[in-house]
């Protein structure tokens, strides 16, 4: 869906009350129970799903050497089943930053302070396929943010902007994905937002892309300004994204209409 059809649909759905909360809050749900039993089915299969290409360029860069070093990520940690567990805690605190980062700009860091090279942009195919792969070693496991005081004020901001109306629609993401989760916008189920998948095969898309791809579709949508790949507040958001969903378990490489 283009997020100018997006945009429309939000509006004549708040003029009509079509996007009305249902009676009653659901128990926290992934998307993937509102898929067609085909889209699930594609989600399961390794082979069917799409987003394992991604997924199989991530595990030869893995091995790469690469940069002045000659170093690869297997230099420093060895054989990537080591990892299982490490991206169902993210975002976490970084100690040079001196604030919270996420599971990309944790790659692009390694890229940049130990092989030499620059980082790669947001939505990169090859920083998708090395988060992929990183993600599937964790595929399965609860989301477990970190239990770090430093972390406390961002996730407190983070959960701000999710309860923060925005953009000239005047909308917030707790408004359709909290308040409205299991309801309609047009023909379409209001999802309740978990961040259970990223990166994420999205058909609409015909490609991965990160979570910081959808809220930035959602902020467009609502005619708001998108916050930057890479940002704080950016890595706040996913922060408080990542304690909303604690507990449920981690699916990537999902795959979403």
């Amino acid at each position: 869906m283009s997020t100018a059809r997006l945009a429309v649909m939000v509006a004549v759905a708040l003029v009509l009350g079509c996007a009305a909360p249902p009676s009653t809050q659901p128990a926290r749900r992934s998307g993937f129970k509102d898929m067609s039993p085909a889209t699930q089915a594609m989600q399961r299969d390794d082979s069917a799903n799409p987003a394992m290409l991604w997924v199989r360029d991530g595990e030869q860069l893995w091995a790469r050497t690469e940069g002045a070093p000659a170093r690869s990520c297997a230099s420093c940690h060895g054989d990537a089943k080591a990892m299982r567990g490490v991206a169902v805690r993210f975002p976490a605190w970084d100690d040079a930053l001196r604030r919270p980062v996420n599971l990309g700009t944790r790659i692009n860091l390694c890229r940049q302070r130990h092989q030499g090279l620059p980082p790669w942009p947001a939505e990169n195919g090859s920083l998708l396929g090395l988060e992929a792969f990183l993600a599937l070693q964790s595929r399965g496991l609860p989301i477990a943010p970190p239990e770090d005081r430093r972390l406390l004020p961002h996730r407190e901001r983070g959960e701000k902007l999710f309860g923060e109306r925005i953009g000239q629609l005047a909308l917030s993401c707790a408004q359709c994905h909290d308040e409205r989760a299991g309801g309609k916008l047009g023909p379409a189920l209001i999802p309740q937002g978990q961040a259970t998948g990223y990166p994420i095969y999205r058909l609409e898309w015909q490609g991965l892309g990160s979570l910081g791809r959808r809220v930035r579709n959602c902020m467009t949508g609502v005619r708001a300004e998108p916050l930057a790949h890479g940002s704080v507040e950016m890595a706040e958001l996913e922060l408080y994204l990542a304690a909303r969903a604690m507990g449920m378990p981690l699916e990537t490489p999902a795959v979403r209409p």
